[in-house]
């Protein structure tokens, strides 16, 4: 298991210096510059070049890319160009919104999708199966920006349960900060179960025409009790892959939940810095995005790991 372990991490270390190249690079070749964008069209070009200057625009790509890289090692992300304070200081404020709110929005989605996808595959070919694969079909196609939409029109407006968008803080209390984030998870979470649960049902098919199942089934077990007994274990790998990339999507990818909620997550700080031209917040966001989805994939494989014994061999 270590030998495996540590193989993965360098793997995974290699990765995510291949990405932080890629990711300075395309950033770097987004048409505008920072210093203009930020001076406006009539600024002189003598301002422009001394804002460049002091910002670090001068020296050449490899210089600055070495001098991000080697920042981002210590935990120094530099200084933003529009709000003139660390990028470090902007990402912790940001992110303590948007991985609260992946984290409640992948629990919901597991919670819903185990024993719905659990319940398909043990009553295949029955009614309860094609009502399920029916509603999970329905949970896909409905985008979740609508579906977050329909949530504030109910609990917010309607019964008001819910504020309509905004979060206080969790300086004001866990109870103010868990409640302005269950509108936005539920919104995520419902596409998100309904792929698991497909996912699910299916691996668990897959694996109920296995000769172990049979001799299970043989021995007395009821096709449920072998269901649970056997099969669930044998069939998480590919549910497990599913899982780490949902996470990931979720960390990154809720910046259009985080604009209709107006929640200050780490998707909306990457949007308006995009707009703004604040390209260190960009790419050290991102890095931070891609190193999440790194040690989210080195997690998962550990799990592979500890659920089929079989891997660790191999």
């Amino acid at each position: 298991m270590i030998r495996f372990a540590t193989a993965r991490i360098l793997s995974l270390s290699l990765s995510l210096i291949a990405a932080s190249v890629v990711v300075f690079a395309v950033v770097e070749v987004i048409p505008g510059d920072p210093a203009s964008y930020m001076l406006g069209m009539n600024a002189e070009p003598e301002t422009v070049s001394a804002l460049r200057q002091e910002l670090g625009l001068n020296g050449s790509i490899w210089a600055r890319y070495f001098s991000w890289a080697t920042g981002m090692l210590t935990g120094d992300f530099g200084i933003s160009y529009t709000y003139r304070v660390p990028v470090s200081d902007l990402i912790v404020q940001r992110i303590w919104v948007s991985l609260p709110l992946a984290i409640i929005a992948l629990l919901l989605s597991i919670i819903i999708a185990f024993p719905v996808g659990l319940i398909a595959a043990s009553r295949r070919g029955k009614f309860s199966d094609y009502s399920i694969m029916g509603a999970t079909q329905m949970g896909i196609a409905v985008p979740n920006f609508w579906f977050a939409m329909l949530l504030v029109l109910v609990f917010s407006i309607n019964l008001k349960w819910f504020g309509a968008g905004g979060f206080p803080g969790w300086e004001n209390g866990l109870l103010a900060g868990l409640k302005a984030l269950t509108l936005p998870a539920i919104a995520l979470a419902l596409p998100q179960a309904s792929i698991l649960a497909r996912v699910m049902r299916s691996s668990l098919l897959e694996t109920l025409t296995q000769d172990y199942i049979r001799t299970a089934r043989a021995k007395g077990l009821t096709r449920s009790q072998a269901l649970r007994r056997h099969a669930l274990r044998n069939a998480m790998i590919p549910v497990l892959t599913i899982i780490g990339l949902q996470f990931s999507f979720l960390l990154a990818g809720a910046i259009i939940i985080e604009n209709v909620f107006f929640l200050p997550g780490l998707g909306r700080l990457i949007f308006q810095s995009i707009t703004q031209r604040d390209l260190i917040v960009v790419e050290s966001a991102v890095m931070l995005l891609v190193f999440a989805v790194i040690i989210v994939t080195f997690l998962v494989d550990l799990a592979y790991a500890a659920v089929d014994p079989r891997l660790r061999k191999s």
